[in-house]
């Protein structure tokens, strides 16, 4: 007799009492098996590389490293795994940066429960999903940046810092980039924070969504 296996999850939020309530949950539908848990973003992205599950529940906000740096990083290391960010956050920026970064879905956490097992599932496919409001909130704001950006003028950057911004925004981390330019991995990090200081941008989430506004990623490959 068949069996169907049960779709593999690791949670990721910094507070227990979140880590437990959804491990309860994923336990009683019967459809998905809890293959680890962290706390920060560091720990994620050492123990996915253990236990290389097939979805992991991430959350955004979280000391040390937050969930979508994390999210970067597990693309490049585990690039089979699907990442769900789950968050209390409503902001389009985070939502731009965590899709830039490789993220698979976004869920509100005033979800219902069955809502988020859909998702799960839908992300362990590899189907995208956001809820229906917040997708035309981000494209209304992503359309809204065909106007005319404000300042800095993307002449502030060299051609180089552009380059490596244009790769940043694309969700190439930062020993991907480092890489492919033959630099070392804390050069590129360097770099990106003299970028977000140039843009006068208040987060690496920030200095994404201004990529993306003023065409950095147009008519490029992801």
């Amino acid at each position: 007799m068949s069996t169907v296996p049960l779709t593999t999850v690791m949670i990721v939020d910094d507070h227990s009492i979140m880590r437990d309530g959804l491990k309860e949950v994923l336990k009683l539908s019967g459809a998905f098996e809890v293959v680890g848990q962290a706390q920060n973003g560091v720990e994620a992205v050492a123990l996915a590389q253990d236990v290389r599950p097939d979805v992991i529940i991430m959350d955004v906000m979280m000391p040390e490293m937050n969930g979508i740096d994390a999210c970067r990083e597990i693309m490049d290391s585990v690039p089979d795994t699907r990442v769900l960010m789950l968050t209390a956050s409503t902001d389009e920026d985070a939502v731009i940066a965590a899709v830039s970064a490789g993220a698979t879905g976004y869920l509100q956490k005033f979800s219902g429960k069955q809502k988020l097992l859909s998702t799960i599932q839908e992300v362990a496919s590899g189907e995208f999903s956001m809820p229906g409001d917040l997708t035309r909130r981000v494209f209304n704001r992503i359309r809204s940046a065909g106007e005319k950006p404000e300042s800095p003028d993307l002449d502030n950057l060299t051609e180089r810092e552009q380059e490596i911004l244009t790769l940043f925004a694309q969700g190439m981390s930062y020993a991907k980039i480092a890489d492919a330019r033959g630099n070392r991995p804390l050069t590129i990090r360097n770099a990106i924070y003299v970028i977000r200081d140039k843009l006068g941008a208040k987060s690496i989430q920030e200095m994404v969504v201004w990529a993306v506004r003023n065409g950095l990623l147009d008519d490029k490959p992801q």
